[in-house]
C-alpha cells in the first residue's frame, strides 16, 4: 500500500496530526533507559511522534538528549517527565529554558502549578489518566491532552484496564484531546480506537522490539519469547507499604521483589525503618533492576518491564516497517468497514 493511499486513516486521525504537529499521530512511549535521541530520530524520520524519557537522568544528561533532538529531529518531540523522580524539579527547570514543545507528565500526576509553568512558556502538556476522576482533575488543572493508559501496559501502571477507561473517559470527554495507550500492538485495533474518538495511539513494547532500540539483545529476545499472561503486575502485600504496581515479565527479579516487600514490612513492624524509607527502597529496586535488564542483559535478575502486548510481538523489525505495518493494517480495516457499511445503505 503506497504512502498516498492512506485515504481513510488520514481522515480519522486528522485532529491528532494537528495537535502533535506530525504526519502520523503514533507516539513512541517514554521508556526509561530506552527512549533516547537515537530512537527518537528513527521515529521522527518516519513522520511519527517521538518521546525521550527523562527518567532519573542528571540535568546534564537530559540536556544532552534534548539538544540532540533539537538538532536532528524532523518533527516535534516530547520529554517524558517522572513526577516522582528525585531530579524532577531540576528537569522542569531545564525544560523551561529549552526549545521543547511538548511535555508528558508520568509516574504520578502533575500539580496545577507545574502545568501552568509549562503552558506559560508555550509548551503543550499531556498527562496520564488512570481513572475518570483523575482525568477530570487534570482537565480542570489545564492540561492540554490526556493519555489513557490501561493496566495492560508495561512498567508502572494504574489499576483500570483500557476497555474500562475508554468507556469512562474517552466517551465522556468527547471534545478533549485524548490519546490511548496500554496493550497496543496492532494497527487494526488502532483503527477502531481512532473511530471511537482517540486522537492517536501510543506504543511502547512494540518499539522495544525494533532494530533502533538500544535495549540489550537478551532483553528484546525475552519480549519475543514471552506470552501475554507472563507480563504480570506486581502485588501489594500490605497497605502499610503502598506499592505502585509494575507490570513486567515474570522472572527471578519478580520473586526477589516479593522477598523485598516482606523484609521491609518486617522492618516497619519493628520500627527499624520509616515508611518513606521503605517506599524509597521499593523504587530503588525497580530503577536498579530495570537498568540491569535493559543495559546489561541480565534477564534473570533484572526487571523485564513489559506490557501484555508482548504476546502479540514475534519479531524484531526496523521502526519504519513497524509504523508502515500499523498504518497498512489500520487503513485495511477502515476500508473493510467502509465496504461493510456501504452494504447497509
Amino acid at each position: 500500500m503506497a504512502q498516498n493511499s492512506f485515504v481513510l486513516l488520514d481522515k480519522v486521525w486528522q485532529k491528532g496530526k494537528e495537535f502533535l504537529g506530525v504526519k502520523k499521530p503514533i507516539i513512541s512511549g517514554g521508556m526509561t533507559w530506552l527512549s533516547d535521541h537515537k530512537l527518537a530520530k528513527a521515529v521522527s524520520d518516519c513522520g511519527a511522534f517521538p518521546v525521550i524519557a527523562a527518567g532519573n537522568m542528571t540535568p546534564e544528561e537530559l540536556e544532552h538528549e534534548i539538544d540532540a533532538c533539537v538538532k536532528t529531529l524532523k518533527t516535534p518531540f516530547a520529554v517524558n517527565l517522572i513526577t516522582i523522580a528525585p531530579n524532577y524539579r531540576a528537569h522542569c527547570d531545564l525544560i523551561l529554558n529549552k526549545n521543547v514543545q511538548y511535555v508528558i507528565f508520568a509516574g504520578s500526576f502533575p500539580r496545577k502549578i507545574d502545568i501552568r509553568e509549562m503552558k506559560k512558556q508555550g509548551i503543550k502538556t499531556l498527562s496520564f489518566a488512570s481513572e475518570r476522576t483523575i482525568a477530570a482533575r487534570q482537565i480542570d488543572y489545564g492540561v492540554d491532552a490526556l493519555i489513557l493508559e490501561g493496566s495492560e501496559a508495561g512498567g508502572h501502571i494504574g489499576y483500570v484496564s483500557l476497555i474500562i477507561l475508554l468507556q469512562q473517559v474517552l466517551f465522556q470527554f468527547r471534545d478533549f484531546p485524548i490519546f490511548v495507550a496500554g496493550g497496543l500492538a496492532d494497527g487494526r485495533l488502532m483503527a477502531y480506537l481512532l473511530l471511537m474518538g482517540a486522537y492517536g495511539c501510543q506504543f511502547g513494547s512494540l518499539f522495544v522490539c525494533s532494530d533502533e532500540c538500544n535495549a540489550h539483545p537478551k532483553f528484546k529476545e525475552a519480549f519475543i519469547r514471552a506470552r501475554a499472561r507472563q507480563a504480570m503486575a506486581t502485588p501489594q502485600y500490605d497497605s502499610r507499604l503502598p506499592v505502585v504496581a509494575v507490570r513486567a515479565i515474570k522472572n527471578r527479579a519478580t520473586d526477589e521483589f516479593g522477598k523485598l516487600q516482606y523484609s521491609l514490612l518486617q522492618q516497619l513492624e519493628k520500627g527499624e525503618i520509616t515508611r518513606d524509607k521503605a517506599q524509597y527502597e521499593v523504587e530503588k529496586f525497580w530503577v536498579g533492576s530495570l537498568r540491569k535488564a535493559v543495559i546489561d542483559g541480565d534477564v534473570d535478575f533484572g526487571s523485564l518491564m513489559a506490557g501484555q502486548s508482548v504476546g502479540l510481538i514475534n519479531e524484531i523489525k526496523p521502526i519504519r516497517e513497524i509504523i508502515e505495518r500499523l498504518m497498512q493494517d489500520a487503513e485495511g480495516e477502515l476500508q473493510r468497514l467502509a465496504t461493510l457499511f456501504d452494504r447497509f445503505k
